[in-house]
Parts: structure tokens; sequence; C-alpha cells
């Protein structure tokens, strides 16, 4: 399971996105001055659950190594999600006033997520193309051997 690069690039996909469950994506200025950090973008539950259903895909495109289909789909639109979550947080950064908020580097976690759940599917497209030549080369094999026969 180790040995293939697409799983090497899902585990740190799952683990950026495991950092962000527990880090601060940015910190509000309050009114009176003061700094709250807020978890999970800006104390929304929309953020949390899609960043929950973002970490469950990756998690189970990590595990279903043996289904090289499944891996290549769910890495797919595992990293489609990321970007959309990058994009809500962009639209965030541009709406919200800039002496307001403060977004701090983890904010690029679910880029370089995508990045790498793209990465993951790519890997799996050739595994799957290198094992598809090999059955046909197989094949072909088998109808030589019976045509000799």
């Amino acid at each position: 399971m180790w040995q293939r690069i697409q799983t090497l690039y899902l585990a740190v996909s799952t683990a950026l996105l495991f950092i962000l469950f527990f880090s601060d994506a940015l910190s509000v200025t309050a009114p009176d001055g003061l700094h709250h950090v807020t978890y999970l973008g800006f104390n929304k539950p929309y953020f949390g659950i899609l960043l929950g259903i973002l970490f469950a895909m990756t998690v189970l495109a990590l595990v279903t190594f043996k289904v090289r289909i499944l891996q290549m789909r769910l890495a797919t639109l595992a990293g489609l999600v990321a970007l959309g979550m990058t994009g809500w947080l962009a639209y965030f950064y541009f709406k919200m006033p800039k002496d307001v908020v403060v977004f701090h580097w983890t904010a690029i976690f679910p880029l370089i997520a995508a990045i790498c759940d793209f990465l993951a599917a790519r890997g799996c497209f050739q595994d799957q193309l290198m094992v598809e030549s090999a059955y046909r080369i197989r094949e072909s094999r088998k109808r030589d051997r019976k045509k000799k026969k």
C-alpha cells in the first residue's frame, strides 16, 4: 500500500485536513481591539461540515487502495471539493475588510490538499492503465498458445 505514490499523496492530503480541523485559518479583530481566533472558518458550521466530508472522502480514498477506480474517483471528487473550499476561503478573503480579518498560513491547506488529491488521482489512473496493459498482454499470450495447439 505505502509503496504507491498516490497513497503518500492521499496521506499528505489527509494530514493537512486533519491539522486544519484544529488550527485557526483566520483571526478576527473585535470592536474592542482584542483578537478573537475562530476555528473551522468564521464560526460557521457549514465550513466544519464541508471539512468533515472532505476529510472522510480522503480517508476513504486512502483505504480503498485495492479498488483503483473507486480510489481515483474519490480522490478526484475530494480535489474538487477542496478547490471549492479554497474558493470559499478566497471569497471571504476578498469580502471581509482587511483591517478586521487576518488570514493565517493554514488557510492554504485546502489548496495544497486539492493538488495532492489530483496527483493521487493521476497516479491511480496510471496504475490502472498499467494493469490493463498487463492484462491485454497476458490475454494475447493465452490466445497465441491456444493457436499453436
